[in-house]
């Protein structure tokens, strides 16, 4: 593995542990201490500014690396403003997203460091088109960014084969994000959560996770469980057109090819 090899590996590691730490420290404070009470109100805009540095190194890595181009910065933008503009539109009524269908057609074109990318940048874009930034901003982006490379790291296959791998991908990644962005705000929940469904500081993994599927089951399931059949049946129906389209464009499109000018005999 080359040296650019291996600084795009560790931007990587390190945007996935951030994301991580991010999701995970309020299960790992000292119930009733100060960062417990101040919740992610305290932590969510340096997680912004964290994530978008991460991001423009993740940028520098692949174009360092040879793998982004002019015109993979173009293409990567055109999707981003794709997804955001497709998010406006469901506004995620009742878990309706088509978004996500873009996420995993254009992450499973793009691979998985750009896939992330794009997941973050559409998911941002979203939010300055609707004024839908918060404190959950960072958290969606993260959450957005680990479903399109998801959709890169999965294993080759062509034709109906890749179709019906994306459109499962897509039913597991649509109710999976769901479920990660719950989350950002179940531990802080306390006494508002359903009755047998709150996060107990102290009560041990196995029964935080028995309140948790409750939670889910009761609150998340039916959003989620729309969001991803949504997904899988757009991939079935549009995957094949939209794949070619965005492989033609990445392997074909040359805004730096040379000038050249033809004898007129």
């Amino acid at each position: 593995m080359t040296a650019r090899r291996w600084q795009q590996g560790v931007v990587m590691a390190l945007v996935m542990a951030v994301g991580v730490v991010a999701f995970g420290w309020p299960f790992l404070v000292t119930p009733g201490s100060e960062i417990s009470q101040l919740g992610h109100s305290g932590d969510a805009s340096l997680l912004f500014v964290a994530l978008m540095a991460l991001l423009a190194l993740v940028l520098l890595a692949e174009m360092s690396s040879g793998r982004l181009d002019a015109k993979g910065v173009a293409v990567l933008g055109v999707l981003a403003a794709a997804g955001g503009a497709l998010r406006v539109l469901s506004a995620g009524t009742a878990g309706l997203e088509p978004m996500f269908f873009l996420l995993v057609v254009a992450g499973r074109v793009l691979g998985a460091s750009k896939g992330f990318l794009l997941g973050a940048l559409a998911l941002l874009a979203s939010a300055f088109l609707t004024a839908g930034i918060g404190p959950w901003t960072p958290f969606q982006m993260l959450a957005c960014a680990w479903v399109a490379m998801g959709a890169g790291l999965l294993p080759r296959a062509s034709g109906w084969t890749e179709r019906v791998v994306l459109a499962g991908y897509g039913l597991a990644s649509g109710m999976a994000y769901g479920a990660v962005m719950n989350l950002w705000f179940w531990p802080f929940m306390g006494g508002t959560a359903p009755e047998g469904a709150g996060y107990v500081p102290g009560a041990g993994a196995a029964a935080n996770l028995t309140h948790y599927t409750v939670f889910y089951v009761l609150t998340s399931l039916a959003w989620d469980l729309l969001r991803g059949l949504l997904t899988a049946a757009l991939t079935l129906l549009a995957a094949a057109p939209v794949l070619r389209v965005l492989r033609r464009a990445l392997r074909q499109a040359r805004f730096d090819a040379p000038v050249r000018f033809a004898t007129r005999s």
